[in-house]
């Protein structure tokens, strides 16, 4: 029966680690336990295929890596720049790191192991943290005055029509982390909700009459078919939607450099003609 929830979700066993603070000093344990766990298997599986990376015919499993990264280095050349090659191992460890995470929740584990992003602390950090090496990027390519001058856009409206767009290309901005981190809560804490509701069916079903408690495995088979498609379709899918959208970020992030290369070559060229005359 292990597969039945055991603990109401959004509920998490929290340690403290300072006097200080609740807010910086608390951390829920068994979300810390869990993505240990799933960086754990992450970085073992990753070396494990390493050391064992051959010519030739590959393993299944480096076929599947291999895959991976070829569709992610494919991904950011379409959608970012060829140069951008730094974004891959970012974007493939995210992928990688959500799915052995979210598959975890199939294996019939209790408490301290739980689908760690059901957490919403564990997806805003991952979001957050994208989001910062995206601004990062950002000023990197564009430089300062290109970065800002993204604020304004669309840019082929006028300046006084692009000024009414600044505040909502900064909504914009700060909206992608909390809608990045929230889809992913949400739907895997939404699979939580319906194996707890599952869970509270089946206890309330059992006993009721022999007949009932005689059909009852069914329930738990139902059970197993469900976590199938939650943790397995949806999570992968959310995993991959996670790494797209933190591909897609990183070339809107070079949004406006056309026109940066523009202006700049546009100076030369007016120092020669005025060097001329």
């Amino acid at each position: 029966m292990t597969f039945l929830a055991d603990t109401i979700p959004g509920t998490h066993p929290t340690v403290q680690v300072c006097s200080g603070s609740s807010f910086f000093c608390t951390f829920n344990l068994d979300t810390l336990i869990s993505s240990g766990i799933a960086i754990a298997l992450t970085v073992g599986i990753v070396f494990a295929v390493a050391v064992r990376v051959r010519s030739g015919t590959p393993g299944r499993l480096q076929m599947v890596l291999e895959l991976l990264l070829s569709y992610t280095r494919s991904l950011i050349r379409d959608m970012v720049a060829e140069d951008a090659a730094f974004i891959m191992p970012i974007a493939a460890t995210i992928f990688l790191f959500i799915l052995i995470a979210n598959w975890i929740d199939f294996f019939p584990l209790q408490q301290p192991v739980v689908p760690a992003n059901a957490d919403v602390n564990l997806t805003f950090a991952m979001a957050i943290t994208v989001i910062v090496i995206v601004q990062w990027y950002s000023v990197r390519v564009l430089g300062w005055r290109g970065y800002f001058r993204r604020y304004t856009r669309p840019f082929e409206l006028s300046k006084p029509i692009r000024a009414v767009f600044v505040p909502l290309n900064v909504i914009e901005e700060v909206a992608k982390p909390i809608s990045l981190a929230l889809r992913l809560f949400g739907n895997i804490f939404g699979g939580l909700v319906m194996v707890y509701l599952l869970t509270l069916a089946y206890t309330a079903f059992v006993g009721s009459s022999p007949i009932q408690t005689a059909i009852s495995p069914f329930w738990i088979v139902g059970l197993v078919i469900w976590k199938l498609f939650d943790v397995f379709l949806i999570g992968t899918i959310q995993a991959f939607i996670f790494m797209l959208l933190t591909v897609i970020y990183f070339g809107m992030a070079r949004e406006g450099l056309e026109e940066e290369e523009h202006h700049a070559g546009a100076a030369p060229a007016t120092q020669v003609r005025s060097d001329t005359a």
